[in-house]
């Protein structure tokens, strides 16, 4: 049984797969190595099962955090590394990165410099997601949205059930780390050219990433994104009130129902903090 578990999620990669596999199994001779085919219509399977590869496949399609929830629930590694399926991430890099993973910490991962972001917009939008991230957690996040990555097989299967089906299982499974306290590194990685086309739509998933910025704070610290909220509502209540006492001397609904808001947000925080706190608690 192998130590190590290369896990990669695959929808219509074979291109990518035809040169990734050879290199991988060089790289890696020892590790367990399981493609995730997640509804390909592509040769994904012929190329798994000529390289000798485990390929665990799905009629349709699930999407890409489901992919990676299969494929760690089969490995048997005692550390799991997930890497893209579309070439971009080197297989050489897994020993830096397990190196890094060995000096104590529970997940590493590969971070992308600006060259490696995949066009100006993607790199603008993750460039925020780091920045939220740093803040919600007071370490520094290098690259929230890498696919990149190492972790000890225990603390990351703890978390499948928080990890959900479409994209942003990164930004998940990182966040979870932190909220937990298990030591996370990130360490520079160069990356290549995708093969093939991307399967993030701009339009279609623009609202799916903007929802990201928000699941980041409700992950790891609900009030830090309620309190703001509710201080806002304070605010404009306040001065609303502040602003008809003296032009009319009295108190107006709209200032009622902002100072209102305000208390309600506020609530609302406290019973997410409790309900993260209860989520993040582990089993005796």
């Amino acid at each position: 049984m192998s130590d190590v578990s290369i896990i990669l999620p695959a929808k219509n990669e074979a291109a990518a797969l035809k040169g990734l596999l050879p290199r991988l199994l060089a790289a890696q001779p020892d590790a367990e190595i399981i493609v995730v085919d997640d509804g390909s219509t592509d040769d994904t399977r012929a190329l798994c099962l000529q390289a000798g590869v485990q390929c665990l496949s799905s009629p349709y399609s699930m999407g890409n955090g489901a992919a990676i929830k299969r494929g760690a629930r089969a490995a048997t590694g005692n550390i799991l590394v997930f890497m893209d399926a579309d070439g971009q991430h080197d297989p050489a890099d897994i020993e830096r990165l397990r190196t890094k993973l060995e000096e104590g910490y529970d997940m590493v991962v590969g971070a992308r410099n600006w060259e490696g972001q995949a066009g100006v917009g993607r790199g603008l939008a993750n460039t925020l997601y780091n920045w939220l991230a740093s803040r919600m957690t007071n370490c520094q996040v290098a690259d929230l949205t890498s696919g990149f990555r190492i972790a000890r097989a225990d603390k990351f299967k703890e978390f499948l059930h928080l990890l959900p089906n479409g994209f942003s299982y990164p930004t998940t499974s990182t966040m979870a780390f932190f909220r937990s306290a298990y030591a996370v590194a990130y360490l520079p990685i160069a990356v290549s050219q995708r093969v093939g086309k991307s399967h993030i739509r701009p339009i279609r998933d623009g609202m799916r990433f903007l929802l990201i910025i928000f699941k980041i704070a409700t992950l790891y610290s609900p009030l830090k994104l309620f309190v703001p909220a509710s201080v806002m509502f304070f605010l404009l209540g306040f001065g609303h009130y502040m602003f008809t006492f003296v032009t009319e001397h009295r108190l107006t609904n709209m200032s009622v129902l902002l100072f209102s808001a305000a208390v309600v947000v506020f609530l609302i925080g406290l019973i997410s903090e409790q309900i993260t706190a209860l989520t993040y608690r582990r089993a005796d």
